[in-house]
């Protein structure tokens, strides 16, 4: 495998694990968040910006690079890593959230998905040796295995049918690999039946990937049931491998899910939250617009390193009425440092055997203490 994955300690009360995750490009402090740079941009942050904020892997999207510019290019410009300039690790999805989020354009077969561009209209078809075609061209570190997501909720036939078709499709991606350097993830979908979710964890774990993804999810659901899924997945997953949650990105489903020993997470919404003026905050999101801020000198959070908080409040408000594209820097940067930390601090209380007093220190910050 071109992974490590080392197990350091497992919280005393719960099961959060810290751990670390090596790859070609470096280590990743395990729980980590990765931020996403869909088009090998994590928008508006050059990478200096981005390293500063503590990120060490980020995600970049298979479908949308395979469109533009096209795996062949970034492989020509010397792969992924140099293309953007990012020296640290890179996990590229399959693809398969846009069978999901592009439905009405997707037709799908035991061969492959087919789909009508959302750039230009022609056709793409992305077959399980496809996508690991397009990600070893890209040279990421990990690889995700092409899945096959619906939406929630849905009728248990059509459930069943994509879940399998994943399984079908993870073992054709295993056989398609051939990067010794670029390490393949699985991924575990079921929609909301646990039973389901557990035949397909199982039936993944015995192809042995080189970690785990939990598909699927955070797509509609209320996370109740998000994270009666993750306790019936995680535990059959194997112990020695990374588990990585797609998609879920609010800070309290990134804390509960670690809870329930869940490693890695990526999502938009410290980015795209960050452009439309709301900040994360220990109080609970600050929505920048919001007239009372207009006068405020206070920084976003005290003892917050990023740029942002040495502007004021007052100041930050201003660039978005005003339309200046610092604005949405700044809050992007914010918000990414904020769940850096959020991972950060996890870890140091998982070492400490106190991982659940954390998690209820952050979520009492959130629940009753609204920022405005």
């Amino acid at each position: 495998m071109a992974i490590s994955f080392r197990r350091l300690h497992t919280d005393g009360g719960t099961h959060a694990r810290r751990s670390v995750l090596s790859t070609p490009h470096g280590e990743v402090q395990l729980p980590a968040f990765m931020a996403v740079g869909t088009l090998a941009s994590v928008k508006g942050l050059e990478i200096d910006q981005l390293r500063a904020t503590g990120a060490e892997m980020i995600l970049g999207n298979t479908y949308h690079l395979s469109l533009r510019p096209g795996e062949e290019t970034v492989a020509a410009l010397g792969g992924l890593h140099k293309f953007m300039g990012w020296p640290g690790p890179i996990l590229t999805d399959s693809g398969g959230f846009q069978l999901f989020s592009l439905a009405h354009r997707v037709e799908i077969t035991e061969t492959e998905a087919v789909f009508r561009s959302h750039i230009d209209g022609h056709l793409v078809a992305i077959s399980p040796e496809r996508a690991v075609a397009i990600q070893e061209a890209l040279g990421s570190d990990v690889a995700m295995a092409l899945d096959h997501v619906v939406g929630l909720p849905n009728e248990p036939a059509v459930i069943r049918d994509a879940t399998e078709r994943s399984v079908r499709w993870a073992r054709r991606c295993q056989d398609a690999a051939t990067r010794s350097d670029q390490s393949l993830f699985a991924i575990v979908q079921g929609g909301l039946d646990p039973e389901l979710r557990v035949w397909c964890a199982r039936q993944l774990r015995e192809l042995d990937f080189a970690g785990y993804a939990i598909g699927g999810l955070s797509v509609g659901e209320e996370q109740a049931e998000m994270l009666r899924m993750l306790e019936a997945t995680v535990p059959e997953l194997p112990v020695d491998r990374p588990r990585y949650l797609m998609g879920v990105g609010r800070p309290e489903d990134l804390l509960e899910s670690i809870a329930r020993g869940v490693d890695m997470f990526d999502c938009v919404m410290p980015t795209r939250n960050g452009r439309n003026a709301m900040a994360f905050t220990d109080e609970g999101p600050m929505r920048l617009r919001n007239l009372k801020f207009e006068r405020d000198e206070r920084p976003l959070e005290d003892g917050c390193p990023c740029a942002a908080c040495r502007r004021s409040r007052g100041y930050l408000r201003h660039l978005f009425m005003a339309g200046e594209m610092l604005g949405p820097t700044l809050l992007s940067i914010h918000n990414l440092t904020y769940y850096q930390r959020l991972m950060a601090g996890a870890r140091k209380a998982i070492e400490q055997d106190r991982f659940d007093e954390y998690r209820q220190e952050k979520l009492r910050g959130w629940q009753h203490s609204p920022a405005g």
